[in-house]
């Protein structure tokens, strides 16, 4: 067996593999775990698709696992969908051959049903040894049953292929004939522990470089974090896992409080580790910083190179995101002197500081985010086409909340939770069923500020139950302590718009109404407070 060598982990640190399977693959995969019981820790996961995929990424959060083992269209659907790697277990032409003599005992037509592509080589095996054998391949487990369905017609009584087509083919009163071999899967272990021991060796040598990062400037949200189970969401966590593995630029859009920041780290700890995963996080807000200090905290400044300059010089975000991310937020408040300078940094992979001459290289992967339109931007001549196309190598829009309504329960109800533990309070037994009761009033209402709104609503419910152990959570109540649900119904809203004041409104109307809180205005508005300043000073 290959495994007969013990590979050389750490005792005390052996890999961790988690199976996943959810038919007689399982049945294999546990006779083959007790040979490999000494080289690593592996438990089994009888879950698929979907399940399987929720149920990892939420244990991802606080466990750790080397690699995932699955076959099939199962595996095919993980493979997209987790950042932890995924190995296929395939079974091998023997595996094939040994699996047709089995099914011919049975009957002299046999189909064979694999996932997506055909044999190629099976063809001409069939017309060498006298087999009859009608081929098909499927994508999902309806077009399994439909072919089954279709070679049961056919006359064909045995079916070779993984656990869903024998489970699906047996279902029909057909002889299923299971494909895999114990030597396929003892070959799909070792590469997983082969996985699992460069991975550990790319991470040994990362900590000898000095390149885990303090808590600063490390990414604090994962993809776990990215809560909500409408598709809308579970498309984002797949665009998250996907983006992940590139190095490529991102360009996240979406309304103010919808979490850009969130996707952003979560991009980050996703991407493997030779991409960033343990690597510097920055963030900087481009519409927060005056423009003079903008350009000294991206590119850094050499000693004396303007009045108040830091002795010795001081570098700059780029240089502190060196090898890892810096994510650019509000990206299209960032003035066009400086988008030149960002695009040639870009362009050249290297910085000079302010006051400087020599050329620092960098290697960093930008992520960037805006509330606004920037392609209206590019034509009103107030952002760089060149650069926009740059930081749109891969884009990701994140949906409003009042286009998931779905997900508003439970965010509520998980962000309330959250706001007591942290108060030092613990929710009501009754939570749940009285969260329910105040569905109608959340639901209907249109969240200007999206999941960010919704947090601070939940802050706020929460120092008042802590305040008041015995106060239920009833509608009533809710509206008592956060008025404006009544003010903004979301039917009164097109869904797909973002809420915006009319074009003629006067910032400092938007200022009286909020009672001069710029924060709020700033939300209401879609735009950073640095920004609401200067519009403010525009008006006179």
């Amino acid at each position: 067996m290959r495994h007969s060598t013990p590979l050389p982990f750490d005792a005390n640190d052996k890999p961790v593999i988690w199976t996943v399977s959810v038919s007689r693959l399982s049945d294999l995969f546990r006779d083959i775990t007790l040979e490999y019981d000494s080289l690593a820790t592996i438990e089994p996961i009888n879950l698929g698709f979907d399940e399987a995929a929720k149920h990892i990424r939420e244990r991802l959060a606080t466990e750790r696992c080397d690699a995932v083992i699955a076959a099939g269209s199962n595996a095919a659907y993980l493979k997209g969908r987790l950042s932890v790697p995924v190995v296929i277990a395939k079974f091998s032409g023997l595996d094939v051959m040994q699996a047709l003599a089995r099914a011919r005992r049975v009957s002299e037509r046999i189909g064979i049903i694999t996932y997506q592509e055909r044999l190629s080589e099976l063809a001409e095996f069939s017309s060498t040894f006298g087999f009859d054998v009608a081929q098909r391949t499927y994508v999902t487990e309806e077009d399994a049953r439909a072919q089954i369905n279709d070679l049961k017609a056919a006359g064909i009584k045995a079916i070779v292929g993984a656990g869903l087509i024998t489970d699906l083919a047996e279902e029909a009163g057909l002889t299923g004939v299971f494909v895999y071999s114990a030597a396929s899967i003892r070959h799909a272990f070792d590469d997983a522990l082969e996985m699992a021991r460069l991975t550990q060796l790319e991470s040994n040598r990362s900590r000898a470089r000095g390149a885990v990062v303090t808590d600063t400037l490390r990414a604090k949200h994962g993809i776990h974090d990215l809560r909500g189970d409408s598709a809308a969401m579970e498309t984002v966590r797949q665009s998250v896992v996907l983006y992940a593995k590139s190095p490529a630029t991102v360009l996240i859009q979406g309304e103010t409080g919808c979490g850009k920041e969130l996707v952003a780290q979560a991009i980050h700890r996703e991407a493997p580790r030779t991409l960033g995963q343990n690597r510097p996080f920055v963030a900087v807000n481009c519409g927060a910083i005056a423009e003079s200090l903008l350009e000294s905290e991206l590119f850094g400044h050499e000693e004396g190179a303007f009045t108040g300059a830091r002795r010795g010089g001081h570098a700059g975000l780029f240089e502190a995101a060196n090898r890892g991310t810096l994510f650019l937020d509000e990206i299209g408040e960032m003035p066009l002197t400086l988008q030149t300078r960002l695009l040639r940094v870009l362009e050249e992979r290297e910085v000079v500081r302010v006051g400087g001459t020599r050329p620092i290289p960098v290697n960093v992967r930008i992520i960037s985010a805006t509330h606004c339109d920037l392609e209206q931007r590019v034509r009103e001549g107030r952002f760089r086409a060149d650069l926009f196309y740059r930081l749109a190598v891969l884009r990701l829009t994140l949906p409003p909340l009042r286009a998931r309504p779905e997900d508003v329960l439970s965010l509520a109800e998980w962000s309330l939770k959250n706001a007591l533990a942290s108060l030092g309070a613990r929710p009501h037994p009754n939570l749940h069923a009285e969260m329910m009761a105040c569905a109608p009033l959340l639901q209907r209402y249109d969240w200007p500020g999206n999941v960010r709104e919704l947090r601070n609503l939940t802050e706020r419910l929460a120092l008042f139950l802590a305040a008041e152990p015995l106060q239920a959570l009833t509608p009533a109540f809710v509206l008592s302590v956060a008025p404006e649900l009544a003010a903004r119904p979301a039917a009164l809203h097109d869904a797909a718009a973002p809420a915006m004041p009319p074009s003629d409104e006067r910032i400092s109307d938007v200022l009286a109404r909020f009672g001069g809180r710029r924060d709020a205005a700033a939300d209401y508005l879609g735009i950073s407070r640095t920004t609401l300043w200067r519009k403010l000073k525009a008006e006179g």
